[in-house]
């Protein structure tokens, strides 16, 4: 469950360590993001001399969140942290050319097959 303020791992080599949630998009009404909702966050450390620097808005996908989600076989997931993928513009290609450490298969069924492809391991 992530909702404005919240502060997230950034998961790829854009160059941005840690963001912050400004807005999840779909809507006025929408107040938490889930795995593989896109949100809103501004860059709050980054390494120098990468392609993202700090204090940038950017759009970002949820690939892992602490928060228990259930599955529709019943089952249920929860990562040991909260993290994004920094996207493309308003596309859904990620910025970055590798993801690091696991992502959730909610990715895939969320159209984010470029994600999910060169990502180290699906769960």
């Amino acid at each position: 469950m992530i909702q404005p303020r919240t502060i997230l791992n950034v998961a790829d080599n854009t160059g941005a360590k840690i963001v912050q949630c400004i807005r999840p998009l779909g809507g006025t009404r929408k107040r938490y993001a889930s795995l593989g909702d896109v949100i809103v966050a501004v860059v709050k450390q980054a390494e120098p001399r990468k392609m993202v620097k700090k204090h940038q808005i950017v759009r970002a996908v949820v690939v892992r969140q602490r928060q228990s989600k259930r599955r529709k076989d019943g089952s249920y997931i929860r990562f040991d942290d909260n993290a994004v993928v920094i996207l493309e513009g308003s596309t859904k290609e990620p910025k970055g050319s590798r993801i690091l450490g696991p992502v959730a298969r909610e990715i895939k069924e969320k159209k984010f097959e470029k994600i999910a492809a060169i990502a180290q391991e699906v769960i």
